[in-house]
């Protein structure tokens, strides 16, 4: 059987798309094949962000911040946006995709403890829809 694909889409593609790539992925890698990219991709990974993951075992080297454009071709089975701008202004594929919002507040620039609460919270929150969809 082959892996649902999903898509998590920010504005940066630099904590919070990412987090959540990394989680889905960790998690639910039997059924689903996450990636993630931004509406305005920062081009850079937020160092906490990428260490949380790493301390948690689920951070891979290929992880990085990617343009929507680079993406817009793969046959998504799901679409997720976690933040409220990549939610009003996520672009229309060339196929027809469900499309869901689940938004979770930014972490950056916030105290370090944030990044693992944010985490919690897409683990808590995002991970049983995605499995609930694709699983």
């Amino acid at each position: 059987m082959s892996k649902k694909k999903v898509l998590i889409l920010c504005t940066g593609n630099s904590c919070r798309s990412i987090m959540a790539e990394a989680l889905i992925n960790a998690k639910l890698g039997e059924c689903v094949d996450a990636q993630s990219s931004g509406v305005k991709a920062s081009g850079k990974v937020n160092p906490y962000a990428q260490a949380l993951l790493k301390s948690k075992g689920y951070w891979r080297e290929g992880y990085h911040s990617k343009v929507i454009e680079t993406v817009l071709d793969t046959p998504f089975d799901l679409v997720v946006t976690v933040c409220d701008h990549a939610n009003e202004t996520c672009p229309m594929f060339p196929y027809t995709v469900k499309t869901i919002h689940v938004g979770f507040e930014d972490p950056s620039g916030k105290a370090e403890e944030e990044y693992a609460k944010t985490l919690a919270l897409i683990e808590e929150v995002l991970l049983p829809i995605v499995k609930k969809e694709l699983c």
